[in-house]
C-alpha cells in the first residue's frame, strides 16, 4: 500500500507565497518522477511542474519564474514553492508520484489534493 499526502494549501492574497509538500510513504523504497498538477473549477487537470529523481525540472509556461519544485529523496517528498501568486492559480493541487514496484515495473500514485485559493 502506498500513500501520497499533500499539505500546505490555503488562502493567500495575490502576490503572496505558499509552499506545498507531498510525501509518499508505505510500501515503497524510492520514487522516480514526481509532479504537481492542478485543477480549477470547471477546467481539466493540468500539469504544473515535475522533477526527476536526479533533480531535472520542468514547468508549465504559466508558472515559470514564479514556482519552484524541489525534492528530498531521503524522505520521498516533493515541494512546490509558489511565489507571486495570482487569482488564476486558484485550484486544487495534486501530487503525482511514480515509484518502482519491482525490478522492472513502476506504478503511478495520486494524492487527494490540497486547495489553494488566491484572492485578488
Amino acid at each position: 500500500q502506498v500513500q501520497v499526502a499533500e499539505s500546505g494549501g490555503g488562502l493567500v492574497q495575490a502576490g503572496g507565497s505558499l509552499r506545498l509538500s507531498c510525501a509518499a510513504s508505505g510500501s515503497i523504497s524510492s520514487t522516480n518522477l514526481m509532479r504537481w498538477y492542478r485543477q480549477a473549477p470547471g477546467k481539466q487537470r493540468e500539469f504544473v511542474a515535475g522533477i526527476s529523481s536526479s533533480g531535472s525540472t520542468n514547468y508549465a509556461d504559466s508558472v515559470k519564474g514564479r514556482f519552484t519544485i524541489s525534492r528530498d529523496n531521503a524522505k520521498n517528498t516533493v515541494y512546490l514553492l509558489m511565489n507571486s501568486l495570482k487569482p488564476e492559480d486558484t485550484a486544487v493541487y495534486y501530487c503525482n508520484v511514480w515509484a518502482p514496484v519491482g525490478p522492472v515495473s513502476v506504478s503511478e500514485y495520486w494524492g487527494q489534493g490540497t486547495q489553494v485559493t488566491v484572492s485578488s
